[in-house]
This record gives structure tokens, sequence and C-alpha cells, in this order.
């Protein structure tokens, strides 16, 4: 009400017309005459000394005014900033990542995106934990998977498919498997999600002989490497050990399961500019074929950045 008031006295001193500032305001002459009577009768003083062709500030009318009209100043600078926030990326972005897409990806495309935009600090989390954007503060977070909240936005980024894989040491030891059903017999590097008792296919209910399950996939790539047994690894993470000989691709025509990444943030409606920007950014980055991620070393340099 008071900053209401405010407005409307500011703008009949600066018409120097209760009609002109009426107009300027879409409202009733009669209106903001009234609304002056009521503003100098809460505050008990007379602001303006009218006659039927003029209008003159009190003194203490006056320095209403300047107070007044500072306000309005400040009020219209601040809805300046905020729009200036969302014509440009500016600001603290805060963002959660798995730790290997961050450490793979995140660093760099973050790194390139704040040289074009060096209004932007960041803090980012590397993290297995579940992260709650709303009640954590936190801008975007990138998951495996849809989030089960409903209300939260998530926006698929890309999908990676897994390969089942193992190094040439264990094949020589342990023998090639030729065809699912001999998986049976394999020694499994398991990775979060996976079954305890089966190998993760989505066409084959096979047991395996589990020997190491972990929560961390760039582990189980690396206990592969040496030799522990089969894993069912990402190829955004093996690809070019495959390539380079030290991991053997087994059955290709076996179906795992597709890995899923979202960013997920709050809200739609009134986005910062500066999580927009970020995430057209990030998609425009990321060696992505067919929809599919694929590891930095063994694409190349991740995409040039727009």
């Amino acid at each position: 009400m008071g900053l209401d008031d405010a407005l409307i006295f500011t703008r009949v001193v600066e018409c120097h017309s209760f009609t002109l500032a009426a107009q300027g305001l879409g409202m009733q002459k009669s209106t903001v005459s009234r609304r002056i009577a009521l503003l100098e009768e809460r505050l008990g003083v007379r602001l303006l000394n009218r006659t039927t062709r003029k209008l003159r500030l009190t003194e203490v009318g006056q320095a209403y005014y300047e107070r007044c009209r500072q306000i309005m100043l400040d009020f219209a600078e601040a809805e300046q900033a905020v729009m200036q926030l969302q014509s440009e990326p500016s600001g603290l972005l805060r963002i959660s990542a798995p730790i290997e897409f961050g450490q793979l990806f995140l660093g760099r495309v973050l790194g390139e995106f704040m040289r074009q935009y060096p209004q932007i600090t960041a803090e980012v989390e590397l993290t297995s934990r579940n992260v709650d954007p709303v009640e954590e503060g936190v801008d975007i977070v990138i998951l495996v998977g849809q989030p089960q909240d409903s209300t939260l936005i998530a926006r698929k980024l890309f999908e990676t498919e897994r390969r089942l894989c193992a190094s040439p040491d264990y094949l020589v030891r342990h023998g090639t498997p030729r065809t699912v059903a001999e998986l049976a017999s394999h020694r499994a590097i398991l990775l979060p999600h996976d079954s305890s008792r089966y190998w993760p296919l989505l066409d084959e209910s096979i047991a395996c002989q589990r020997v190491l399950a972990c929560n961390n996939i760039t582990f189980a790539r690396e206990a592969a490497l040496a030799g522990a047994g089969i894993a069912g690894l990402p190829s955004m993470i093996c690809e070019h050990a495959i390539q380079g000989g030290r991991l053997i691709e087994l059955l290709p025509g076996a179906r795992l399961p597709v890995g899923e990444l979202y960013a997920v943030y709050p809200s739609r409606r009134f986005q910062a500019m500066k999580v927009k920007t970020f995430l057209d950014f990030l998609m425009a980055c990321l060696p992505v074929e067919q929809g599919r991620l694929l590891e930095p070393t063994a694409a190349g340099l991740l995409t040039s950045p727009p």
C-alpha cells in the first residue's frame, strides 16, 4: 500500500497534474486524488498545496518527494539488474553431477563456458548421492535415470550403452565366452543397480559368479583391465580401451541396460539465463553420436563449443 501511494505521489509531482498522472497510471483522476488525500491523512501532513491551476509541494512534501523519487529509482535499477541477468549469463551457477561425468566431460565444458561468459562463477559437487535441487539450492543436478520427483523438470542429455568387456589376460586364463549362456561360468564385476545374482542382460537371466561389486564405473573398468573379471561397462569410459586392445568387447549382440543421463532443475518458468544457456552449451559440446555419448578420448576432443 505504501509503495503504491509513493508511486502515485511521485507521478503527480512529476506530471504537475492529477489528470496527467492518472492517465499515465491507467487510473481515474478521482482515484488518484483520493489516494493522495488518504496518504496525507495517514502521514498526518499536507504534501501538496492545490489550486485549480497549479500544484505546489509543501516543505515536508518536497522532502517526502525526494525520498520517494530515490526509492522509485532504486526499484527501477533493481528491475533492470534482474532483466540484465536474464539477457546474459551471469552469477553463481551451482551444479551437481556424477563423478565420472564430471571428470570426463563437465570440467572442460564448464571451463570453456566460463571463459566465454566471464560473469559466471560456479560451484560443482561430483557425487554419487541423491541431490535435491530445491532443498539444497542447486541450479542443475545431472543424474543417471529419471528423477522420482515429478515436480522437477528433467531434460534428457544422452544415453550411454553398456558393453561386456574383459582384458586379454583374463580371456587367456578363463577362456572367451562365445554365447550368452557361457557367461554363467565367468567371473562378474558388477556395477551399481546390477543384480547380485544375474548378469545385467535385458533378454536373458543368466546366473553370474560375482567376484566384485562396486559403486564406481571407473573403478570397475580398472579392475577389468587388471583381469579381475568381465564387466558391463558404459561406452563413455571403455571405448578407448577397446580401440587400444586393452579391453576386448564380448558378445556384441547381447543387450545390456542403457544408461540415461538427465539434467534436472526446479522450474522451466522464468528459468535463469545462466541455466538455460549452460544446458544448451553442454549439449552442443558433448561428443554424442545418434544420441549416444562417446568417450572423449576415443572420439577425439569434445565438440568445439558454439
